[in-house]
């Protein structure tokens, strides 16, 4: 199936070719709730699709999608999700380039919303609704600011001109986690902005078992050490009336306790130089 150029409003302004570039590992679970969300999308369209090892039936099935959308292209890059994500911005033919989740699904009017969005500034971050188990749902993220700008917008929900990322030079391949917080600052402190369209919608899967949310907690406090040591102190980043703010569940206290054990681990092993190991594949987790 061929997805033709269309125009805007009937002026004959053609809509920019916008790249959807997902970086996946193991998401036989997921990956065809989020094609179908993605394959209806506003176009012109390119969905990127870069595995980065999985030992699952993912490839299997989004070799089904590129059979019968031309749009749909599939690569394999295994590395961090850093490393991998680049590659795939490397293959990448928009002028936008924007970010999900292999565990989410877009809202039907996704991708329109983020082209409105990027009317008025070069990043947009929609808003990203969790679903699944409610513990976890309702676990608010760790904002962190730089130059006024909320710079923890997960990447499961962003989009960006290319030139931003052409000038910050991607995503840098030695994160284990936090690479989009680390690219969002960098983009702030180039001069870029940030806006919001809370419009832009996403469903993201909240993990499925705890010792999942106690990986992901654990590596995100590590990734929040890495920015640190590449960054310099950023506790004055913070916005401490909402840490404190913030529903202190037990779950959130929970994850708060593994992700300062990954902050620790990460003050322990995570040197600047050195690091930058590959993203294992996800059958040996």
């Amino acid at each position: 199936m061929s997805q033709k150029q269309t125009d805007e409003g009937g002026k004959g302004n053609q809509r920019a070719l916008v790249s959807v570039v997902l970086n996946i590992l193991n998401e036989e679970r997921n990956i065809r709730d989020l094609l179908d969300s993605l394959v209806t999308q506003e176009g012109p369209v390119e969905i990127v699709v870069v595995d980065a090892g999985s030992c699952d039936r993912t490839v299997e099935y989004v070799r089904e999608y590129a059979k019968q959308y031309d749009f749909v292209r599939l690569f394999h890059h295994p590395g961090t999700r850093g490393e991998s994500t680049n590659f795939g911005v490397g293959q990448a033919k928009g002028e936008v380039i924007c970010f999900i989740g292999g565990d989410c699904i877009a809202n039907p009017f996704w991708l329109h919303q983020m082209r409105n969005g990027l009317e008025s500034t070069d990043i947009v971050a929609g808003r990203t609704i969790n679903i699944g188990y409610h513990a976890f749902e309702d676990l608010e993220r760790v904002e962190l600011y730089r130059r006024g700008h909320d710079i923890s917008y997960p990447s499961c929900n962003m989009g960006y001109r290319l030139k931003v990322i052409e000038e910050v030079k991607g995503f840098d391949p030695w994160f284990i986690t936090a690479e989009d917080i680390d690219l969002n600052l960098r983009a702030v402190d180039s001069g870029f902005r940030i806006g919001y369209n809370d419009k832009m919608v996403v469903y993201h899967r909240t993990r499925g078992s705890v010792r999942s949310f106690i990986k992901q907690a654990f590596w995100n406090g590590y990734g929040r050490k890495q920015l640190t040591i590449k960054h310099g102190k950023l506790w004055e980043s913070y916005d401490p009336r909402k840490m404190f703010d913030m529903n202190l569940s037990f779950w959130a206290l929970f994850r708060l306790t593994f992700a300062l054990l990954g902050y620790g681990y990460g003050k322990l092993f995570a040197g600047r130089s050195g690091d930058g190991k590959e993203r294992s594949p996800g059958c040996h987790q």
